[in-house]
């Protein structure tokens, strides 16, 4: 029985040293793991992404403040609050495995009011650059809201005939179409 019992402490010596062993074998390389996994933020990609979206918020008030008296034939439009940040960042998103990114792109943003989509604007967001992939932005008009008031009452109340306001809808449609690929035309939409 002693050697018995011997025999038992050296193989649990054994077994815990093993156990030991790889449990530090295994540590080590589960931090060198992550440390290739996930990588440190990247600041200045960050504010540059930052700054793109802000331009591309930029770009898309412009175009609606362009179009609002030519194409719209109205005198406001009224947006949804942060509706141009989350299309500017979709964007961003489905730029971000293009070669040239954001710079490859071409934008035709439209309006959809009911079973007509009107064409409001073409952005090319850099013309130095042979565009690689095309979006179509659709904004929709916002069928619930209040109607106007000059519906109400006489028409001799309201004589400005483009005094109008347009509400959009907190929704959109954007579809994306690769330009060159192997594979043909591939369209994505949000």
């Amino acid at each position: 029985m002693v050697a018995t019992s011997t025999l038992n402490n050296k193989n649990s010596v054994c077994i815990s040293e093993l156990i030991q062993q790889s449990f530090q074998h295994a540590a080590l390389t589960d931090f060198d793991y992550w440390d290739y996994v996930v990588p440190e933020p990247n600041f200045n990609e960050m504010v540059f992404e930052e700054r793109t979206c802000q331009s591309i918020v930029r770009i898309l008030e412009s175009c609606l403040s362009k179009s609002k008296q030519t194409k719209l034939h109205c005198s406001k439009v009224l947006v949804p609050e942060k509706l141009t940040r989350r299309i500017a960042q979709d964007i961003l998103r489905l730029s971000s495995t293009e070669p040239c990114g954001i710079r490859g792109c071409v934008i035709h943003v439209n309006l959809e009011t009911g079973n007509i989509c009107k064409k409001l604007d073409k952005i090319v967001y850099d013309p130095t650059v042979v565009p690689t992939f095309e979006l179509t932005l659709v904004f929709k008009q916002d069928s619930n809201s209040w109607p106007s008031f000059k519906y109400f009452f006489p028409r001799t109340c309201f004589t400005g005939g483009g005094k109008r306001t347009l509400i959009l809808s907190p929704g959109f449609r954007l579809i994306k179409k690769k330009l060159y690929s192997l594979i043909g035309t591939v369209v994505e939409e949000c």
